[in-house]
Order: structure tokens, then sequence, then C-alpha cells
């Protein structure tokens, strides 16, 4: 419900954040003059950016599974002491966190991890193969409790929030540039013509990139924040500390592009702005700063 409630008021906080200043920089009006209708242009961007990174969430879960071919362990069935531990495991920490039981996965692969879901008590944690074999249980345990503390921290429903607004903010300034573009500058007044598509695309790539940015900035400071609730959940920094360290000297296995900021190490981009994780030094300076309740 609560989840309901902010989706809602963050598309009403987007239309009335736009709306206004419009309204007070004139643009409003001087492009009701010039015949376009900005309220419907703003209803169509909202549905447009918000659209596509809803979808996606309800269905991460499944996308997670066809595009990393992670197995869900059986909680009744798990094949083996290693996936009777790694369900327990996280189990025992969701219980902490006070959220419901996540599914457990495994995939093959170079060491890395994930967790995705739309929902607090519907989601889905997964590991490597390759992280399981390269970490000992306590470093593995503190994996685990980063990826539930995603799930408890809301971090998925948060990124997709983000993600709408902007997308929301790229479609509606593209459309605004073009549209200005066609019928003052280049004087079109036979229609939308071939200068309004053009800067349409133009911008939508310009402002796309600027978008991006954002998007992962605020990757970044969730991973912070994971790192803490691992911390929390485990009444100890070192864990994390030591499963960091351990991941610094190891190389990440590769995570399909859509699922790259859900891991426990991203790509970093094509620069340090870009990336979704923050350097492994600067994660363990943090909790070395952190003070653990």
């Amino acid at each position: 419900m609560k989840r309901i409630i902010l989706f809602v008021l963050t598309n009403l906080a987007v239309v009335l954040v736009l709306s206004a200043t419009l309204s007070i920089l004139g643009v409003n009006r001087f492009m009701t003059q010039q015949g376009l209708n900005v309220q419907m242009l703003l209803v169509f961007s909202v549905i447009v950016g918000f659209t596509g990174a809803i979808f996606s969430l309800l269905i991460s879960k499944w996308m997670a599974k066809q595009s990393t071919g992670a197995r869900v362990i059986d909680p009744r069935a798990p094949n083996g002491a290693k996936e009777q531990w790694l369900v327990d495991t996280v189990h025992q920490i969701a219980d902490r966190a006070g959220i419901g039981h996540p599914e457990v996965a495994i995939y093959d692969g170079e060491p890395n991890a994930f967790a995705t879901g739309a929902f607090r008590n519907d989601s889905l944690v997964a590991v490597s193969t390759g992280l399981l074999d390269s970490m000992t249980e306590e470093e593995v345990t503190a994996v685990l409790a980063h990826e539930v503390a995603h799930i408890a921290n809301g971090d998925m429903i948060t990124l997709t929030l983000i993600q709408g607004v902007v997308n929301t903010f790229v479609v509606f300034l593209a459309r605004i540039v073009g549209y200005f573009v066609d019928r003052v500058i280049l004087k079109n007044d036979k229609g939308t013509g071939l200068g309004y598509y053009a800067t349409v695309i133009v911008c939508e790539i310009a402002f796309g990139v600027a978008a991006s940015l954002i998007v992962a900035w605020f990757s970044r400071q969730r991973e912070y924040r994971a790192d803490a609730g691992s911390a929390s959940l485990l009444s100890s920094r070192e864990p994390m500390i030591r499963a960091l360290s351990r991941l610094g000297g190891l190389t990440p296995g590769a995570l399909p592009k859509s699922f790259e900021a859900s891991g426990i190490s991203g790509g970093g981009g094509i620069s340090a702005m870009f990336a979704t994780h923050p350097p492994i030094n600067a994660r363990i300076n943090a909790l070395q700063n952190l003070r653990v309740k």
C-alpha cells in the first residue's frame, strides 16, 4: 500500500513541478500560442516515462531468472547441505530485516549476486557459483545481508520511480525543444515537420545521457546504504568489509545490462560518473567509518 501511495504521489509531484515551472517561465502560454497542447504532452510524457519502468520492475524476477539461468532452490527439498545453508541464511536475515522470505536462487558464473523483485515480500536473491566457491561462509553471509538490505530498503521500487521521473523529463523536454525548433526557428507552420523529429531524437539522446548520470548517482548511494544495512543486520561491519576486500581481488561476473545495478559489484561504465557501484575502496572506507548499533 505504501508503494502504491508513493507511486501516485511521485506522478503527481512530477506533473505539478513541471506545470508550475512552465507557468512561471511562461513556456506554457507561449507553446499554447504556437499550437502545442502542453497539458496533453505532459500527460503523455508521464505515461511513457513510467510505463516502461514499472513494467520492467513487475517482470524483473522473471527476466532475472531467464537472463542469468538462475535456478530457484526449493526450500522444502534443497540439493545438498550448501543449498540448505543458503536458504536458511537468507531466510534468517530476512526475518531480521522484517520482510517476507525471498526466493533463493543459484546461477553459474563468476562472483556476483543480486536481488530483485517488485515487492518486499515477494523478491528474489540470487548468488553465482563463482561467489559461493571463492568466499567463506561469513563473507557470503555478508553479501546475502547486503542483498536483503536492498529489498528491505525498497531500492528496486525507488530506483524505478527515479527512472520514471527522469524518463518523463526526457520525453517532455525533448518534445518541447523539438516543437520550439520546428515552429519558432525553422518557421514551419504546416504541421509537424522534419525539424521536429530530428530535434526530438537528438534531444532524447542528449537528455538521456544526462538522466543516466542521475540514475547512476542514486544507484551508488543505495550501495552504500545496503553495505550499511548488511553491517546492521549482522551487528558487525567486519564481515562486509572482508567480503568487499575479497571481491576487490576477484573479477566480478557480468550481469545482463538491465540488472547490472542490482549486483553486488556492477560495471564501471565509461567513467566514474556513469558507474552503478562506488569503488570497492570507497565502500570499505565508508564501512570503517560506520557506527554499528
